[in-house]
């Protein structure tokens, strides 16, 4: 009687935290459970520099995409000279940045494509949640909303080939973060008001991931925060005390980098490697109430995205390749629709804003396509610098991280895909 109690308190729970108001709906990557989806009518399909709202020059450059609560929006951003990170507040109607601290950090080797600021930071109503590493340490910590210090933790050595990038999400009162790395990998909670560890979860080590776990709750069964990796493919843990409920573990033989989404009753991630070989799984979850075993449903190998995270809308699936190539699946089955070359390379997840498919090119272009079962290149739309983050959206306005800049765009009138 008591699980029942505090299963339905935590199904209630998980609906109002995705029920919030519209300033407040982008609060981790890829906003809502990491679903990359808004229904903002007030984001333009083409525009240029003309049509920004404003656009904030940043004390330095990074690739993490920027969080809002209300008015207020949060960011990282660094330099690899000066060894600083710097997290920011931006006034999202005033236009200027509120507040911003800098970190030193010791220099360190990783991918020429990585950033000391590549962790997208995760925030609630009274404090963001930001993550960071070099080889000595891996940093998780939360500041309020005025930019003082709250906690901050030292997870133990950082080690990975290509350098850090991973990002927290907040789960009820918890503060999760999977930290993957090429050794001593583990799941960590942390109590989101004091940094109190509330479980840690070990884990087998392969290949350091950066995949951004998500919550998966279905009609009949048991909620799980869902992971992927290498080590330990696709599978659920209990968020009360980080127990593994179900594991695919053979899902992968390649590195995970993006993150995993829910499309009706399965779970989408990929794995790849910058040689190709990349492919994307369907599986379909376990529940552990009627000792249902995690279940492999489809794979696609052509044209499977490596970084982007792929989109699910309704019953169609998009993913959005490293090297431009866009396609249409049936979430159910993993039959293609349609694939088509944009001719660009991404680094960025596409998001979903009332029936748009939006992606930045590393090229700085934000190319725009119609979210359905019939292809059309809606709009191209040049931001004129290097980009590699995911766009988002909270009260009816985009907000991009360029290399160096903050832009905001919409919000203006209702338009129409």
């Amino acid at each position: 009687m008591k699980f029942l109690v505090r299963h339905s308190l935590v199904v209630v729970l998980f609906l109002a935290s995705m029920a919030q108001g519209p300033g407040q709906e982008w609060t981790r990557f890829r906003g809502p459970n990491g679903s990359g989806l808004s229904a903002a009518k007030t984001i333009p399909t083409k525009w240029t520099e003309q049509d920004f709202n404003w656009k904030i020059a940043l004390p330095g450059a990074g690739h993490s995409s920027p969080v809002l609560w209300g008015d207020k929006i949060f960011l990282t951003s660094g330099d690899d000279q000066t060894n600083q990170l710097w997290v920011l507040c931006v006034s999202a109607s005033q236009a200027r940045i509120l507040w911003q601290k800098a970190f030193p950090l010791k220099p360190y080797h990783k991918n020429g494509f990585n950033s000391v600021a590549s962790g997208t930071p995760a925030v609630d109503e009274q404090r963001v949640y930001v993550c960071w590493s070099v080889p000595a340490c891996l940093t998780l910590m939360a500041l309020d909303h005025a930019g003082n210090l709250v906690w901050d933790k030292d997870l133990g050595p950082y080690v990975a080939q290509h350098g850090g990038g991973a990002s927290p999400i907040v789960f009820q009162d918890q503060v999760i973060l999977a930290n993957d790395q090429d050794r001593q990998s583990s799941l960590i909670a942390v109590d989101a008001a004091t940094g109190q560890t509330r479980w840690k979860t070990p884990r087998t080590a392969t290949r350091a991931s950066y995949a951004t776990p998500c919550v998966y709750q279905p009609k009949d069964g048991r909620l799980a925060l869902i992971f992927a990796s290498q080590a330990h493919g696709v599978y659920g843990v209990e968020p009360e005390n980080g127990k593994v409920l179900w594991e695919l573990a053979d899902a992968f033989d390649k590195r995970v980098v993006s993150s995993p989404v829910v499309a009706g009753g399965l779970i989408i991630a990929a794995c790849g490697a910058g040689e190709g070989g990349n492919y994307l799984v369907a599986v379909r979850p376990g529940e552990p109430t009627t000792h249902q075993k995690a279940e492999l449903a489809y794979t696609i190998h052509k044209s499977a995205p490596y970084v982007p995270t792929s989109v699910c809308l309704g019953k169609l699936l998009f993913l959005w390749a490293d090297d431009g190539v866009v396609s249409c699946v049936q979430a159910a089955s993993g039959e293609v629709t349609w694939q088509e070359r944009l001719g660009k390379h991404f680094f960025s997840s596409p998001v979903c804003v009332d029936g748009r498919l939006f992606c930045v090119s590393t090229s700085g272009d934000v190319v725009v396509i119609q979210a359905s079962d019939q292809f059309k290149l809606l709009a191209n739309n040049p931001l004129g610098e290097t980009t590699h983050s995911t766009p988002a959206v909270a009260d009816g306005r985009m907000y991009i991280h360029t290399s160096k800049h903050l832009v905001s765009i919409g919000g203006r009138a209702e338009v129409s895909p």
